[in-house]
């Protein structure tokens, strides 16, 4: 059942001088009031799908439906999305109460009522107090906040955000993350976010669109996603898999779910890496296989391993998903 809120892909290409497909015939339903990553890795045509969508990108061929309406021939501002960008793109001689009311100021809004909006949008990003700074004066984190009330003062059905936490430090890059989806929740618009880190895409997503060369490769609930990859190119590009080969064919096993035993497949470490919490042991295993097994730290160094040591392997067969391609 579609709503009025859903934006709806139909087998939208796009196809550059010379022949290069960006985007290949993606058909794609993006459900309303919904936090939507697409994640893929550099090239797969994430970013031209998402610039397509918000009128930056012409589209060679297709629809882009939005509130029951084709917007791919519209002009972005005529389209009901907003786009916020990877560069912030805030402009240097203006207060930051200025460059989030700019886009009212160009619609003739009155300058007592654009800059009461941006106050309130000021407020929504914890930024208040910070009306009257230019950007330069401002963290990498703020301008962000600044950037992405900009984006927000025209009350769009669907925002569109292109890789934004990707300059920030990763400590922030956390904070941010859940800045995010509070603010999605909050205002309950559509959110479409496009990275190409698997961590940020399941800690905020609703919905997680894979792309894998021009096309989607899978979508779903990020835990469906990530549990129940469909092919090897998912199972990789999300983690924390394994890629097997096997008599009885192709499978994913997550690495959390292989153990170090007494019996099992025989292998031999390769490299152990602390992280805290586990202890990331590769082995090659027959048929020169790397196997990669997530080990509990405290559980690990009760019998450490070392590079070159033999070791064995074993899962559970209900661990085993089969990949379809």
């Amino acid at each position: 059942m579609r709503s009025g809120d859903d934006i709806e892909l139909v087998s939208v290409t796009k196809r550059y001088p010379g022949g290069a497909v960006a985007v290949d015939a993606v058909t794609h339903l993006f459900r309303g009031n919904s936090y939507i990553c697409l994640l893929g890795p550099s090239g797969c045509g994430k970013s031209s799908t998402l610039r397509m969508i918000a009128g930056h990108e012409s589209v060679t061929e297709g629809a882009i439906v939005l509130g029951g309406r084709d917007v791919a021939a519209l002009p972005p501002a005529k389209r009901g999305t907003a786009m916020m960008f990877q560069s912030y793109a805030l402009f240097p001689h203006l207060s930051v109460t200025d460059n989030v009311a700019f886009s009212l100021k160009m619609k003739g809004e009155p300058t007592a009522r654009r800059r009461a909006r941006a106050a309130e949008m000021l407020e929504l990003v914890d930024m208040a107090a910070f009306g009257d700074r230019l950007p330069a004066q401002l963290s990498g984190g703020q301008q962000q906040r600044v950037a992405l009330a900009r984006a927000l003062i025209t009350d769009p059905q669907v925002l569109l955000l292109d890789e934004p936490l990707s300059a920030l430090d990763p400590f922030l890059r956390i904070r941010m993350r859940a800045e995010l989806k509070r603010i999605q929740r909050e205002l309950g618009i559509t959110f479409i976010h496009v990275t190409h880190g698997q961590d940020e895409a399941l800690a905020l997503a609703d919905e997680v669109v894979v792309m894998n060369r021009a096309r989607i490769e899978q979508a779903g609930p990020a835990r469906e996603v990530f549990n129940v990859p469909r092919t090897a190119f998912v199972a990789r590009f999300m983690g924390g898999h394994n890629v097997l080969t096997l008599p009885q064919g192709q499978f994913a096993l997550r690495a959390d779910a292989v153990r170090l035993e007494a019996e099992g497949a025989e292998a031999v470490v390769r490299s152990v890496e602390y992280q805290g919490t586990h202890v990331a042991v590769t082995a090659r295993a027959a048929g020169d296989q790397d196997i990669l097994a997530v080990i509990p730290e405290a559980q690990f160094f009760a019998a450490p391993r070392m590079p070159g040591d033999a070791v064995r392997l074993g899962w559970r067969d209900s661990d085993l998903h089969p990949l379809t391609a």
